[in-house]
C-alpha cells in the first residue's frame, strides 16, 4: 500500500511535534510549513494526499489558503483547524468545500479519525462489501442450485443484482468478475426452469403474475381504493438494475408504498409484451378478439399503435368505469409538451403514460456509435439511464405528480441483455427479424442455444401460418444468419437486444409510489 502523504499548515507548527511523531510511527508522511503561501508552492509542486490547515495565520488565512489551494487543485481534501467556532467561518469553510473541520485543541484520535474518514473510507468499505459478498457467494450458489419456482427465481435475481450494485464501486475486479461468471451460471439455470415450466402457467393456480395478468392483478385494485389520481408510467424496456439505478431520485418527491417484480411473456418484445399488459389478454387471443387492431410479425405497420384502445376494452371488461388519458412519449419535444400540460392530467382518474426513451437507447446502441462506447457494459448501461433521467422530461412530470398528490405505478414491459455469442439460424424471407427470437417456417437452429415452441397456440402465440414456429434465445445468445455472418456478428455483438430468455429480460419491476 502507499504511504499516505500529509501536508500540515500551522504557524505554530513545532507545537505540533508530538502529532506528527504519532502520525509518522502510524505510517504516514507528514511534510510542514508554517504560512499560507508557502503552503500554496508545495501544493503546486507535489501531490499530497491530504491538507490539515490552520484557519487563524498571519498573511495569508486559512480561508484564503483554501481558497487558492482548492483553484490549483479542486479534489484535494482539505481538513481545516481551528480554534474559533464562530458561525460564519464554518460556513464558509464548508462552503468552500472542506473535507472536515476540527476545533483546536486537537488530539492525535481525532487527526486520524479524520484521516481515515476522508481517505480509507472507500478502501474500508470496499473490503468489507468483499468480505460480505465472499460469505454470501457459497450461500447464493447453494441456492441456485435448489431453487423451483418463480419467487425464488424473482428472489434470487434481485440478490444477484443487490451485490451487482454493491461491487460497482469497488476496485477489486475480480470480485466483479466472480459475480458476472454467477449470473451467467443463474441465467443458464433460469433457462431450464423456464423451459420445464413455461408453458404451465397457462393452466396451473400456481403462477406468477404475467403482461397480460399484470392490469388485473396488480394496477386495477389501487384504481378502486384509492382516491388519488394514479399515473401509470410503463417506461419501455426497463430492467431492474436500471430503475435501482435512479430510485434514489425519485425518493426526493416519493416514498416507496411497495416494490416487486413480475414476468413478462415470451417473446419478451414490446408489440408482445406491452400489447398483453394494456389487453390484458395473451398475443392469440388478441389477434381473435381484435383483429382489427393486432398485427403479427410479417405484418406492415406499427406494431403498438393500438394500445389506448386495448386498453379502453380491457377496462371495460374489467367494469372500471374511469376517467383516463393515454399518451405516448417517443421523443424530447412531446415530452416537454406534456410537461407545460400537465396540470390538466389532474381531473383524470387513471393517466397512462409510456414512455419509450429506454427502448431507443438500448436500439440505438447497435446504430450509434457514441451511444455504444458510453453503454459498453451494465454499470455504463445504468449510468446512462441515470443521466438520462435526471435530465428528462419524465423527471419534470414526476415533480409535477408530487405537487398535484398523484400516486404513481411506475413498471414496464420488459428487460434487455447484454448479447455475447452468436447463434446461427436459417430461415425464409418471411422469418421475423428480432435478434432474441424467430417465428416462421421451417426455422432450422441449434437446438442447446433455443426456447422452441413448435405449437404456438401452446403458449398463446400467434400461428402466422400452419407450419409456424417460435424460437426463443437463451441467455446472453443472438441469432445470426450463415451469409456475412462475421459483419453481423461484429455489428450487434455487445449491443441490448430483447426477446428471449434471461432474467434480465423476464423478471422486471413493478413499484407503488405515493407523494412525500
Amino acid at each position: 500500500m502507499n504511504t499516505i502523504k500529509i501536508l500540515w499548515v500551522d504557524d505554530e507548527i513545532d507545537l505540533l511535534k508530538p502529532h506528527i511523531l504519532f502520525l509518522e510511527k502510524k505510517n504516514y508522511e507528514v511534510s510542514t510549513c508554517q504560512s499560507g503561501t508557502e503552503a500554496i508552492e508545495l501544493v503546486e509542486e507535489e501531490n499530497f494526499d491530504i491538507v490539515f490547515l490552520d484557519e487563524n495565520m498571519p498573511g495569508l488565512t486559512g480561508l484564503e489558503t483554501l481558497s487558492e489551494i482548492k483553484a490549483k487543485r479542486d479534489t484535494l481534501p482539505v481538513i481545516m483547524i481551528t480554534k474559533s467556532e464562530e458561525e460564519y467561518i464554518m460556513e464558509e469553510a464548508i462552503g468552500s468545500k472542506i473535507a472536515d473541520y476540527l476545533i483546536k485543541p486537537v488530539n492525535p484520535h481525532q487527526i486520524l479519525l479524520s484521516l481515515k474518514k476522508n481517505l480509507d473510507t472507500s478502501r474500508l468499505v470496499s473490503e468489507k462489501t468483499t468480505l460480505n459478498y465472499q460469505q454470501e457467494f457459497r450461500k447464493i450458489a447453494m441456492d441456485m442450485a435448489q431453487v423451483n419456482s418463480f419467487e425464488e427465481w424473482s428472489e434470487l435475481y434481485q440478490k444477484l443484482i443487490y451485490w451487482e450494485l454493491e461491487l460497482e464501486g469497488i476496485e477489486d475486479q475480480s470480485m466483479q468478475e466472480i459475480l458476472e461468471s454467477q449470473k451467467t451460471e443463474a441465467n443458464n439455470q433460469f433457462f431450464k426452469f423456464i423451459e420445464r415450466n413455461y408453458e404451465d402457467w397457462f393452466t396451473d393456480e400456481e403462477k406468477p403474475t404475467m403482461s397480460h395478468t399484470l392490469f388485473k392483478e396488480k394496477i386495477a385494485p389501487h384504481l378502486a381504493t384509492t382516491e388519488a389520481p394514479v399515473l401509470l408510467i410503463v417506461i419501455d424496456n426497463l430492467r431492474y438494475d436500471q430503475w435501482k439505478s435512479f430510485e434514489p431520485i425519485i425518493n426526493n418527491y416519493y416514498k416507496k408504498e411497495s416494490e416487486s417484480t413480475y414476468y413478462s411473456i415470451l417473446p419478451t418484445a414490446t408489440q408482445y409484451a406491452r400489447n398483453s399488459i394494456f389487453s390484458g389478454l395473451m398475443p392469440s387471443e388478441m389477434e381473435k378478439k381484435h383483429p382489427d387492431l393486432w398485427l403479427n410479425d410479417t405484418e406492415e405497420g406499427g406494431k403498438n399503435m393500438n394500445e389506448d384502445k386495448f386498453l379502453e376494452a380491457q377496462l371495460k371488461r374489467l367494469g372500471l368505469n374511469l376517467k383516463w388519458e393515454y399518451h405516448k412519449i417517443t421523443n424530447l419535444k412531446s415530452g416537454k409538451k406534456l410537461v407545460e400540460n400537465f396540470n390538466s392530467l389532474k381531473n383524470n382518474d387513471l393517466t397512462v403514460l409510456v414512455y419509450n426513451f429506454v427502448d431507443m437507447l438500448s436500439h440505438s446502441k447497435t446504430e450509434m456509435e457514441v451511444i455504444k462506447e458510453l453503454a459498453s457494459n451494465d454499470k455504463s448501461y445504468r449510468s446512462l439511464t441515470e443521466s438520462w433521467f435526471k435530465n428528462s422530461p419524465l423527471l419534470e412530470m414526476i415533480q409535477k405528480s408530487q405537487q398535484l398528490g398523484f400516486k404513481i405505478i411506475l413498471t414496464t414491459d420488459h428487460g434487455t441483455i447484454n448479447v455475447k455469442n452468436p447463434s446461427k439460424v436459417i430461415g425464409d424471407k418471411n422469418t421475423s427479424l428480432n435478434l432474441r427470437y424467430k417465428t416462421g417456417r421451417s426455422l432450422t437452429y441449434e437446438e442447446k442455444d433455443v426456447l422452441s415452441a413448435k405449437d404456438p397456440k401452446a403458449i398463446h402465440l400467434p400461428s402466422i401460418n400452419m407450419s409456424s414456429s417460435f424460437i426463443f434465445a437463451k441467455g446472453d445468445l443472438f441469432f445470426a444468419y450463415p451469409n456475412n455472418y462475421n459483419h453481423y456478428v461484429s455489428y450487434y455483438r455487445n449491443s441490448y437486444q430483447h426477446g428471449g430468455v434471461s432474467l434480465e429480460e423476464m423478471i422486471i419491476p413493478f413499484v407503488v409510489l405515493n407523494p412525500r
